[in-house]
């Protein structure tokens, strides 16, 4: 029993270890597993083909040399619909929102929001949804139409 007791207690120090260390954990090109940007929320208005989207973010801006740098609407099979640049970094402001449009969609099209790092990349935590159902969250493929990055329009710098 006692052994039992103290291997169902090393089993759960080591989860509380490793989850508090996570930040330490590096992806495969040696930047921190947290250094991307995410989707926090989605609202919208307007009306079918002139929708104006705000897109909650929080990211681990640095400066110019780390931030989120825009946001896009896509179609499930990774068509851009729109793309909003972000032109300077939001070291303190965290979380922030930022509208942009319009956005020509049906009320009924899905579609997918998320966010980009001018050096991470794409995140994986979006939203998915339609304005007549509402956006979730949901989770893309980590390299899920990667190829959008250099489609314009692109950013043309950072402004701080």
């Amino acid at each position: 029993m006692k052994i039992i007791l103290k291997m169902t207690l090393f089993f759960y120090l080591s989860l509380i270890l490793v989850s508090c260390s996570s930040d330490s954990i590096q992806n495969t090109n040696g930047t921190p597993v947290n250094s991307k940007a995410k989707i926090i929320s989605v609202t919208f208005s307007g009306t079918e083909n002139n929708y104006n989207f705000s897109v909650g973010i929080t990211s681990p801006d640095k400066g110019c040399e780390q931030f989120a740098n825009w946001w896009e609407v896509i179609t499930e099979d990774g068509s851009l619909i729109y793309r909003r640049i972000l032109l300077h970094s939001h070291v303190d402001e965290q979380p922030f929102i930022r509208s942009g449009g319009p956005v020509k969609i049906s009320k009924n099209q899905t579609v997918i929001v998320r966010v980009h790092m001018n050096n991470t990349g794409y995140s994986v935590n979006s939203f998915k949804g339609s304005v007549s159902q509402g956006f979730k969250l949901f989770k893309t493929k980590d390299n899920f139409v990667k190829n959008l990055e250099n489609v314009e329009p692109l950013p043309k710098g950072c402004a701080f």
